[in-house]
C-alpha cells in the first residue's frame, strides 16, 4: 500500500503573507489534496527577534479565507503536535534531537564569542563562502564539560566532512551534487536554547511524517545540509519540490515595498480571494490544457507539481486584474452586491439607487476600487469641455447636439415616469420622425447627464437612476454650454 501524502506549510509569523508564502501553502495544499493526503499548518516561531504581534491571526484568517484548509494544526490535534514550535521548544524536543547527534560526533559544542565570529567574518572577507572554522571541535571532553559547568553560553553545530561530496535529490531539479568544503558547519540550536529554522524543519518534518516538502527555490543551497542531518539520523528524507522565483515586472525579487507583494495588500486593493488563489497556483505551473480561469476544486484536480517549470515567475498585475474581472463577472448577486455597494455608497450616498448604479458597473470593472471614479459624475455633474459633444463616428458636434438636444427637450420634460422603456421609445419615436442615427442623439444626451465620454450604462440607464428633475437639470446646464 502507498504511502499516504502528507504536506506542511510552516510560516513564521513575522508580518503580512507574501504571495511567495501564498504560493507554498497552495502548492502544498493542492499537492496533499490532489492524492487524497493530509495538510498540516505548524507555526515556525523561533525567530523570535522578528516575531510579529497580530501575524498568527493573519495567517489563520488568510488560509481561511483563501479555503487552504488544514487536516491537523495548533488547534487541530492530529497526534504529531505541538503544532508550534515554541511549544516543542519547551517539551524539550530539539535538544534530545541535537545532543544524539553530539553523541554520534555529527554535531558539537561550540563556545565562541561575537568577537571571534566576527573576525572570523572579516578574514573571510571576498571569498564566496564565510565559513566556520571548527574550533571548538577540537575542544576536549574535559573542557566542553568545565565550560558547561561555567554557564558559558554555547551553540550547537553541525560538524560538515571538510572532504567528498553531498548529494540530494529534488523532484524538479534532479539530482544535486555539492562539494562538502563548501558547506558551514551551521548552528542547530543558537545560544537561546532554540533551534535555528533549519534544524527544526528536519525534526519536525520526521516527526509529523511530513513526504513533501515545498519551498522557494532559494533554499536549494541549503539542502544538502538537510541531507546530512537525515542521514545522520539515518531518517528517510521527503520528497523536495523547490519552487521558482516571482519577480516583478522589473525581474528582480518580488519586494515587500511593491504595493502587491503580500495577499493583504491585494484584498485591500479590490481583490476577490478566489481570483488571487487562481492567480497565485499559475506562479511557475501550467495544467495540461492550459485552462486560466479554475476554482480550488479545479486546482486540486489538475495540479501536477511536476508541470512547475524552473524559470522565474513573473507578477503580472494586468493579468491578475483581468482574472479578477472575469471572476466578478461570474459573482452571484448577493456576493457582488455586498462587495460593491460599499464603493457606490462612498459616491453616491443614499441620494440614488446605488444597487442600479452596482449593476452597471459589474461587467465594467476588474477591481472594485475601480467603481468610484467611474461613477463620480452621478453624484456631481463634472465641468466638461463642449468639445465632447463632437463625435465624428456618431457624426455629432456642437451645433447638432445643440439642435437635438433644443428639439428634444418639451418631450423629456413631458415624460412622466422617467424609466428606461418610457425614454427608449421618446427618443426612438424622435430619431424615426426627424429621420437621423441613433447615436446622433443618445451621443448628446449622454454627454449632457453625464459630461463624460466614457460611462456605465448609457443615456437611459444614467436618467433613470437621476431622475427627471435632475436629468432636466443637466441638459439645460448642456445647453447653456452650447450657447
Amino acid at each position: 500500500m502507498a504511502q499516504k501524502i502528507r504536506t506542511r506549510y510552516a510560516p513564521s509569523p513575522t508580518g503580512r503573507m507574501h504571495v511567495g508564502n501564498l504560493r507554498t501553502a497552495l502548492y502544498a495544499y493542492l499537492i496533499a489534496k490532489h492524492e487524497g493526503g493530509d495538510y498540516i499548518l505548524r507555526i515556525e516561531d523561533t525567530d523570535r527577534e522578528r516575531f510579529f504581534e497580530g501575524a498568527l491571526e493573519i495567517i489563520y484568517r488568510t488560509l481561511e479565507k483563501t479555503g487552504l484548509n488544514y487536516d491537523e494544526g495548533p488547534d487541530k490535534d492530529g497526534g504529531v503536535g505541538p503544532y508550534v514550535q515554541s511549544e516543542r521548544v519547551e517539551a524539550g524536543i530539539y535538544m534530545k534531537y541535537a545532543l544524539q547527534l553530539v553523541e554520534k560526533g555529527e554535531a558539537y559544542y561550540c563556545f565562541c564569542g561575537k568577537e571571534r565570529l566576527e573576525q572570523l567574518h572579516e578574514a573571510a572577507e571576498g571569498s564566496d563562502v564565510a565559513k566556520y572554522d571548527k574550533h571548538c571541535l577540537s575542544l576536549s571532553k574535559e573542557e566542553i564539560e568545565a565550560n558547561l559547568a561555567a554557564g558559558k553560553p554555547f551553540v550547537i553545530r553541525q560538524n560538515i566532512p571538510t572532504t567528498g561530496t553531498t548529494t540530494f535529490h529534488d523532484e524538479l531539479y534532479g539530482d544535486i551534487t555539492v562539494p562538502n568544503e563548501d558547506l558551514d558547519d551551521m548552528v542547530l540550536i543558537k545560544s537561546d536554547g532554540y533551534p535555528t529554522y533549519n534544524f527544526a524543519n528536519v525534526i519536525d518534518d520526521h516527526l509529523m511524517g511530513i513526504t513533501h516538502v515545498v519551498r522557494g527555490n532559494e533554499y536549494i543551497s541549503s539542502s544538502p545540509k538537510y541531507t546530512r542531518l537525515y542521514a545522520a539520523f539515518g531518517w528517510e528524507e521527503p520528497k523536495y519540490i523547490h519552487c521558482p522565483l516571482i519577480t516583478g515586472e522589473d525581474h528582480k525579487k518580488l519586494s515587500k515595498r511593491s504595493g502587491h507583494a503580500s495577499y493583504e495588500d491585494l484584498v485591500a486593493q479590490g481583490f476577490v480571494d478566489e481570483a488571487v488563489v487562481n492567480y497565485v497556483a499559475l506562479f511557475g505551473w501550467n495544467p495540461e490544457d492550459n485552462q486560466e480561469i479554475m476554482s480550488l476544486d479545479d486546482l486540486v484536480r489538475k495540479f501536477d507539481y511536476m508541470h512547475i517549470n524552473k524559470s522565474p515567475a513573473v507578477f503580472d498585475i494586468q493579468k491578475l486584474r483581468w482574472m479578477n474581472g472575469e471572476y466578478i463577472k461570474a459573482m452571484d448577486e448577493e456576493k457582488y452586491l455586498e462587495k460593491a455597494l460599499p464603493f457606490v455608497k462612498n459616491v453616491v450616498g443614499d441620494k440614488l439607487d446605488a444597487v442600479k448604479i452596482a449593476d452597471l458597473m459589474k461587467t465594467r470593472i476588474e477591481v472594485f476600487p475601480d467603481i468610484e471614479p467611474a461613477i463620480d459624475f452621478f453624484a456631481e455633474l463634472p465641468d466638461y469641455d463642449v468639445e465632447l459633444f463632437t463625435h465624428k463616428k456618431m457624426k455629432t458636434d456642437a451645433a447638432i447636439s445643440r439642435e437635438v438636444l433644443t428639439e428634444m427637450l418639451p418631450g423629456l420634460q413631458a415624460i412622466e415616469k422617467y424609466d428606461h422603456d418610457s425614454l427608449s421609445a421618446f427618443v426612438t419615436d424622435y430619431v424615426t420622425k426627424k429621420g437621423i442615427k441613433n447615436g446622433q442623439a443618445l451621443w448628446p444626451l449622454r454627454i449632457a447627464v453625464s459630461g463624460k465620454a466614457m460611462t456605465p450604462g448609457g443615456a437611459y440607464e444614467i436618467m433613470e437612476i437621476l431622475g427627471k428633475d435632475e436629468s432636466l437639470r443637466r441638459i439645460g446646464i448642456a445647453l447653456e454650454k452650447l450657447g
